[in-house]
This record gives structure tokens, sequence and C-alpha cells, in this order.
């Protein structure tokens, strides 16, 4: 008894784990079948039960192509049979994909962010206005809350102007403007916008008491 275990290490190494000893055992007998319309067949039935295995894919895209892919895979390339798709190849498998080239973007002050130039370009497009003016304004406010977040001191409002000035090409020029952006202060803290503290809610209460409703 105990000479007749078979330890999974002694085995055939399995190229598809997922679909089990048995799924490899047919695969082999479908490459060893000599009979091309058998083994026609028996790599139909396999097709079928490797569709039985994976029944929540049933509904994605080119899931057909993919368990004939994966059969052909199985065989280690050698099943000769006829497929409703292309055939892959140990090529295509094993070729080495294209390295991605991702962007490379180094802003002079990193701090900033790159959506921030993204919104000065947007509002050097835009006309003249007061919709303008007021993205400007919004822009300048964040760019003091990104500064204060990567340096904790304070900063002046003319730094801001300057960078705004030196990202934006010239184009935004707030330097003798008599705008004066957020205090520090309120720009860096967080208020609660909700508070579960139920002293609170009384206290809440009793500071409405005696004011008039509209």
């Amino acid at each position: 008894m105990i000479e007749a275990i078979e330890y999974n290490t002694e085995r055939p190494h399995l190229i598809i784990p997922e679909y089990g000893r048995h799924i490899q055992k047919m695969v082999d007998q479908a490459v060893a079948e000599e009979d091309p319309v058998k083994r026609n067949k028996q790599a139909k039935s396999i097709i079928a039960v490797m569709g039985n295995l994976n029944p929540h894919l049933r509904d994605v895209p080119d899931f057909q192509h993919m368990i004939w892919d994966q059969l052909f895979i199985i065989s280690k390339f050698q099943l000769d049979v006829e497929s409703p798709y292309p055939k892959p190849t140990p090529e295509e498998l094993y070729a080495r994909p294209e390295p991605l080239s991702y962007p490379q973007n180094y802003p002079k002050y990193r701090f900033y962010g790159n959506n921030i130039k993204r919104m000065i370009d947007v509002a050097n497009s835009w006309e003249e206005s007061e919709k303008k003016e007021g993205l400007i304004l919004t822009i300048a406010n964040h760019m003091k809350k990104c500064f204060l977040n990567w340096n904790k001191d304070t900063v002046e409002d003319e730094v801001i102007f300057n960078h705004l000035y030196e990202l934006s090409g010239g184009k935004i020029n707030l330097k003798n403007s008599d705008e004066d952006l957020r205090d520090a202060q309120k720009l860096m803290k967080s208020k609660k916008r909700f508070n579960t503290n139920s002293n609170s809610k009384k206290n809440h209460k009793n500071s409405n008491r005696g004011r008039k409703r509209y």
C-alpha cells in the first residue's frame, strides 16, 4: 500500500494547475490520438469540460477564444486539431511585454502637483472676466495650501504670486495687485461639519433659544 502512494512531486508538472490533473491527462490522451477525427472530437469534449469548470466566465467576451488558447498551452502546443480561432505560438506566449511609457513630468515646484499647472493652463485659455479672476484667486489659494502642506511655516502671498507668474508663463500677474489670499491658519484648519457629541448638541439647542426663526 505504501509503495502505491503517489506524491505530487513525483507526478508530471501541471501546465495550468487551475484545471487539475484530469484535464491534463485528457489533453495528453488527445495529443497521443492518431485519428484526426477522434482527436477533434476529444478536443471539443475537453473544451466543454473546461467551460463547465468556469461557469462564471461564460459572459466574458472572448471566453471561448481564451479556453481554446489554454487548451493548446496545456498540450505544450503539440495538439493538432481544427480550432475556430488562430492557434497561439510559444513566441507569443513567452514574448516579453513592451515597456510602458510613463509620463515624465518634472515640475519645478513639485509640491504644487501637476493639476495646478493644468488649472493654470485652463485659466490662461479663458477670456478676461470676473469668472477668470475668481478662478485665478482659487488657484492661488490652493497653491498656498499646497505650499503649507509641504512647508509648515507661513508663506508670504508675494511668494505665491511669483510662482503663479512663473508657472503661467508671465500671463497671470498678481504681484502688484491688492488681492490678499486666505490666512494660513484658515487654510490649514480642518473643521468638522457634524459633531456627534451629545453635549455639543445640547449646547447647540440652548444657544438657539430666543433666536428668531424665519
